[in-house]
């Protein structure tokens, strides 16, 4: 391209200097040759009224006396009636510019100068032109090179950032080159950048998040099919395999949660449904997982509970808490229900250190962890309990208490207070 740009440059300076040079030069051409007759007419004329003025007198008129009257390399001739033919300067040979002008007295003055000198002269002309018509084509060469460069290069820059989109890497360069037609093509550019990058982002996040949260739900599975295998009773097997059946659905209304909320997190499909189903539920699951490290999880307060939400998000907010509770708490877990104004909420507490002081409410941030895990969990039970119009907050770090707001609907029966905890 910089080739080309520089080449019709280049064609349009020489057809422009070809056609103002050539004009150029046969005017100066005529002008010095209009100019140098001119000056031969002018002598030739002064002559003759030199000569006039001395016969008219009765002076002399020699070639001693009209010598210093020549100037140059003039040759002048004056014939004069009566008299011998008188010559002033030396007599030019070959090509001539000649005047010839009549006297008064009948005289007659012939001026030639030779046509060399208006060559001399037209060869500087032509010289000049010449010069300045180089300076041009070196001008306009290195005007074509800047120019092509301008142009060039932001057309490379706009490849390269084109190949980096192709090969994966969507960062926007914010780079303009001041030509409006390349800062619209690098305006584009940028924001199919950015659209990419969100969309890598969402897909990456999307597989972390379905990573966490089917992790725990695939183990427990995976632990209720070897029990299955290891026995022989029919109603064990039975039993386990109910369970199995139902953690399989929760699987699937997981990554249907999850790629709605990636596609739009406020798609939810709340419905009224009742706290101790899903809490029972999430109790059952993660029984054996806190007996097999001696700890206990039970749950208390309020009985009955109608809360407005999806089942299968709350179950997975929870299961959520209940898992950081397993990972970073000790003691026994315990999960209470309380009512607030018109919200249900359900409180996650453990026995074990807190929450450190130097994380507190940024545990709910991506990639935050007070121990070597994900720093995912947390994040996504917000996302998810914010989807179904809740919310999930810290109440305080030690002990750590996490507590689940949910929308509730006026109970359909007295709910009553329990006395106690009650061990599952």
């Amino acid at each position: 391209m910089r080739r080309r740009l520089i080449q019709s440059t280049l064609a349009v300076v020489l057809v422009v200097i070809a056609v103002f040079g050539v004009s150029l030069v046969i005017v100066e051409t005529r002008t010095i040759t209009n100019t140098a007759q001119e000056r031969v007419d002018t002598e030739a004329v002064r002559l003759v009224s030199i000569v006039d003025s001395r016969l008219l007198g009765d002076e002399t008129v020699d070639a001693s006396v009209l010598r210093d009257q020549i100037q140059g390399d003039r040759y002048a001739e004056i014939r004069i009636p009566g008299k011998p033919v008188i010559e002033v300067g030396s007599k030019p040979t070959g090509d001539v510019i000649s005047a010839k002008e009549t006297g008064e007295e009948g005289e007659t003055i012939t001026v030639q100068e030779p046509r060399s000198s208006v060559t001399r002269e037209v060869g500087r002309t032509l010289l000049i032109i010449g010069a300045v018509a180089l300076l041009a084509v070196i001008a306009a060469v290195l005007l074509a090179v800047r120019q092509a460069n301008r142009l060039a290069s932001p057309l490379t820059d706009l490849a390269e950032t084109a190949e980096r989109l192709g090969s994966g890497d969507p960062r926007p360069r914010h780079k303009r080159y001041g030509v409006h037609e390349l800062d619209r093509v690098a305006d584009v550019l940028d924001s199919s950048a950015e659209r990419i990058g969100r969309m890598l982002t969402a897909e990456r996040r999307l597989a972390a998040d379905a990573s966490h949260q089917l992790r725990t739900p695939l183990t427990a599975l995976s632990m209720r099919l070897e029990e299955i295998t290891l026995t022989d009773d029919l109603d064990t097997v039975k039993e386990e395999a109910t369970i199995a059946l139902t953690q399989v659905e929760r699987l699937t209304d997981v990554v249907e949660r999850l790629l709605t909320n990636s596609r739009d997190p406020r798609n939810g499909s709340a419905v009224t449904f009742d706290l101790d189903e899903v809490i029972q539920q999430q109790l059952a699951e993660w029984r054996p997982a806190y007996r097999s490290v001696g700890r206990a999880i039970v749950s208390s307060g309020k009985r009955h509970l109608q809360a407005v939400g999806t089942p299968g998000a709350v179950a997975q907010v929870l299961a959520a808490l209940i898992e950081n509770s397993l990972m970073h708490g000790g003691g026994t877990v315990a999960l209470r229900t309380r009512v607030t104004g018109n919200q249900a909420v359900i409180e996650v507490t453990d026995e074990g250190p807190g929450i450190p002081a130097d994380l507190g409410a940024r545990i709910f941030e991506r990639a935050i962890s007070g121990r070597n895990s994900t720093g995912i969990g947390l994040a996504v039970a917000r996302d998810l309990a914010e989807a179904d119009g809740g919310r999930l907050e810290m109440l305080q770090t030690n002990p750590p208490v996490l507590a689940l707001f949910l929308s509730r609907t006026p109970p359909l029966k007295k709910q009553t207070e329990d006395s106690g905890p009650t061990v599952r």
